[in-house]
């Protein structure tokens, strides 16, 4: 593979500005290339092997044989590269090329500056965050120093200074802390009471610490709602122990991660300067790239050796305290290893596709050779078993729009694992994603020609009670297979899954994440699915299925759920945004909040106008609708895609786009329009037969279905391009411990919530 393309694909996406401009570098050493071609004599045969030069410079890094080779052995000075002291203590490096004289020497020139520009950039970025990295590697040294002396005052109530000691003499604590960060006392390290003693009663360090417990849970935020600190005093229990080393051990987990990828970020660019400078040499034989890498391994990203040493560091840490000095244990959990692509997937996904596509062609063959459609009794039994199946339809179409989704988020390296917050190496890909899919539409199908077969065939009518248990028992199937406690199917993704609904489901006592608003803002497009479901439960466990017609409806009380339902999802983001209002503050939620309230209201009017009927529920019912749509659709395009900027450098969009192509962005504000247009047909449906009311619901149900996966797309890649502003590469984990100044009582600790 070629290095421009490694290059890009090893890049931390959040990162990617910060990072050398190794094409645009190259973008220079092409004008130099096309400068020395336009210099030489315009032959056709010397034409065609300044052409061949070209590419082999590029792309086989190979020599112009038109270049002499007394020219190729120059060492005479080529650059000067002066350093000064920049802001920030960081060295700023300036580079004199004493060619600018011959021709063609204004775009070596170039070249340089560019190239300074970059290692500036560079060098100045990665000081930044290994600062960064240190001052929470010396918080980290305290939280440890806390939990050594938990674990002594645990596993030994009556413990004192001098068995601590002990303690610390026995398990030799690894060090995060570099060497030459000394304390007051002229030591450092994790465990500042080594051997030496520094501290006369380390135990004493309890005294101003608190467990800090973030309003995550039900029960924490009730009890936040009581009182006004979120720290709580150490019991010194074996649970509370238990629970500070789990949350211990992932703020372990992420901060190696940040210096891997860190790490990663210094080699990368230090191979890109090298790489470049290579190409330089051998397109203009000028041997600058000695002199200059000298330059860039003597800067801070060359030189700087705080990344490597805190590696070593949290290994040991870790594999002494969180992995009972099992290494390997221990490095599996800092280095799980990368998700592998596996053939099968493809094959079943294939497989399954064709399955779908033969069964879809049988039932339509089946309804046809029978004329359901044309005949009362058929229509009758199509408005009785469609709307069990539709169920399955509208979740297979959602769970396809997720694997393009991914697909594309993956083409365009949008951190869809980092946004949601997977654990490495479980986030599922869009083949896996289709496979699930796909294998779904085998069995809704399949399941559904069954019925199709035993209640239309001749010989297998006595069967009829017993075929209308198939959708049940297909529901059953599905649900198992959802909440299997197992670690198989994409247990974790399951896992992953269960939870967030279970969170927007108990909004607002769970704080709220972004998987958490993402998933309930899809709920919101799946009305008609949760309507089925409530159909089932009508269906089933009044037993009309008994009957062989629907008669749910009938039932008063099944009306007024029927209306109720539908206003669930939107009612669990309302309370979503009023709890982030609350903790966050920011006016925005109160706003976002509001547009859910004007959907519940415009649900609420379209409820009395289909039950008590009239021109003025119906008046009503439309203006709170069209109020409804429009503040959704503005809220869509302007702030969840963050479009329509008036004065950004691309017209009318934002200053970053990820697809190259604009009018991609026009187009799916337009569809979005059109689609939400669509869905006010959901609030005031048209007089219609009732076959054909449910065909078009079913229609506009799909297509809000479909809507909700193009705003997926657009609205994570703003999400992902405000992480790329803020280089936000990481997830904030909170630390168990804060610690508070003697006497005073005031909060010290550093909070990463």
């Amino acid at each position: 593979m070629k290095f421009g393309k490694h290059f890009k694909r090893q890049k931390v996406p959040e990162w990617v500005e910060a990072y050398m401009d190794y094409n645009g570098l190259k973008r220079i050493l092409r004008e130099i290339v096309l400068f020395k071609q336009s210099k030489q004599p315009a032959t056709p045969l010397r034409t065609f092997q300044q052409r061949l030069a070209l590419h082999r410079s590029f792309n086989r890094l190979t020599v112009p044989s038109s270049i002499p080779p007394s020219e190729r052995d120059i060492e005479d000075q080529v650059i000067a590269v002066n350093s000064s002291q920049g802001a920030g203590s960081v060295q700023s490096y300036r580079t004199d090329f004493l060619k600018q004289s011959k021709e063609g020497g204004d775009i070596e020139a170039m070249f340089f500056r560019k190239l300074d520009e970059e290692l500036n950039k560079v060098n100045t970025f990665y000081k930044d965050k290994v600062e960064e990295l240190m001052n929470e590697a010396s918080s980290l040294d305290r939280q440890m120093d806390a939990l050594v002396a938990l674990r002594i005052k645990v596993e030994n109530p009556d413990a004192n200074g001098s068995s601590l000691k002990t303690y610390s003499t026995n398990t030799d604590t690894a060090e995060l802390s570099p060497s030459n960060d000394l304390n007051e006392d002229g030591n450092s390290g994790v465990c500042r009471q080594k051997v030496n003693g520094c501290r006369q009663d380390s135990l004493k360090v309890l005294e101003h610490v608190k467990i800090h417990k973030p309003l995550e849970s039900p029960i924490s935020t009730l009890k936040g709602v009581f009182r006004d600190s979120k720290d709580v005093e150490l019991r010194f229990k074996k649970e509370e122990l238990r629970k500070v080393e789990e949350r211990l051990r992932l703020v372990f987990i992420e901060f190696y991660q940040k210096l891997r990828l860190l790490k990663l970020f210094s080699f990368m660019n230090l191979s890109a300067f090298s790489k470049i400078l290579k190409k330089y040499e051998k397109i203009t034989s000028r041997r600058a790239a000695r002199s200059y890498m000298e330059t860039v391994d003597n800067s801070y990203l060359g030189s700087s050796d705080e990344v490597t040493s805190l590696l070593e560091r949290v290994e040991a840490t870790f594999v002494q305290h969180f992995s009972d000095s099992n290494r390997r244990e221990g490095m599996k959990s800092l280095r799980p290893k990368p998700k592998k692509e596996r053939h099968k997937v493809t094959f079943f996904s294939g497989f399954f596709s064709g399955c779908s596509a033969a069964l879809v062609i049988a039932v339509v063959l089946r309804i046809e050779t029978k004329n359901l459609m044309d005949r009362e009794e058929g229509a009758r039994y199509m408005e009785n078993i469609f709307p069990l199946y539709s169920f399955f339809g509208y979740v297979i179409l959602h769970m396809l729009t997720y694997a393009a989704n991914i697909y594309f988020w993956r083409r365009y390296r949008i951190n869809y694992p980092f946004i949601f917050g997977f654990k490495q190496g479980t986030e599922l890909g869009y083949r896996e994603v289709f496979l699930v899919s796909t294998g779904l539409a085998v069995l809704a199908l399949g399941s559904f020609l069954v019925n199709l077969y035993l209640d239309l065939g001749s010989k297998t009518r006595n069967f009829k009670t017993f075929t209308e248990l198939v959708p049940l028992s297909l529901v059953t199937v599905v649900l198992i297979i959802l909440f299997c406690p197992f670690n198989i199917i994409y247990g974790s993704s399951r896992f992953f899954f269960i939870r967030c609904l279970f969170h927007c489901i108990c909004a607002p006592l769970y704080k709220v994440t972004l998987p958490d608003f993402f998933l309930a803002d899809h709920l919101t497009s799946q009305v008609q699915a949760i309507r089925s479901l409530e159909l089932y439960i009508c269906y089933y466990g009044l037993g009309e299925y008994s009957q062989r017609r629907n008669r749910c409806h009938s039932h008063g009380v099944y009306n007024v759920f029927y209306f109720i339902v539908a206003i669930i999802p939107y009612w669990m983001r309302f309370l979503q945004c009023l709890r982030r209002l609350c903790e966050e503050g920011d006016a925005v939620h109160g706003f976002n909040g509001l547009k859910y309230f004007l959907t519940i209201v415009a649900v609420l009017v379209r409820t009395a106008c289909e039950l008590k009927k009239g021109r003025a529920w119906l008046v009503l019912a439309f203006i709170s609708s069209a109020v409804a749509t429009i503040m959704n659709t503005y809220w869509d395009i302007v702030v969840d895609w963050g479009l329509l900027r008036r004065h950004s450098r691309n017209f009318y969009l934002r200053d970053k786009l990820l697809i190259s192509h604009k009018s991609v962005y026009f187009a799916a504000m337009v569809l979005n329009v059109v689609l939400r247009l669509a869905w006010m047909q959901l609030v005031l449906e048209f007089k219609l037969r009732s076959l054909h009311k449910m065909a078009v619901t079913t229609i506009v149900s799909c297509l809000e279905i479909l809507r909700r996966g193009i705003w997926s797309f657009f609205r994570l890649e703003n999400e992902h391009l405000n992480n790329v502003g803020k280089y936000r590469a990481f997830k904030s984990v909170p630390h168990p411990f804060n610690f508070y100044d003697e006497g005073t009582g005031d909060d010290n600790s550093d909070k990463d919530d």
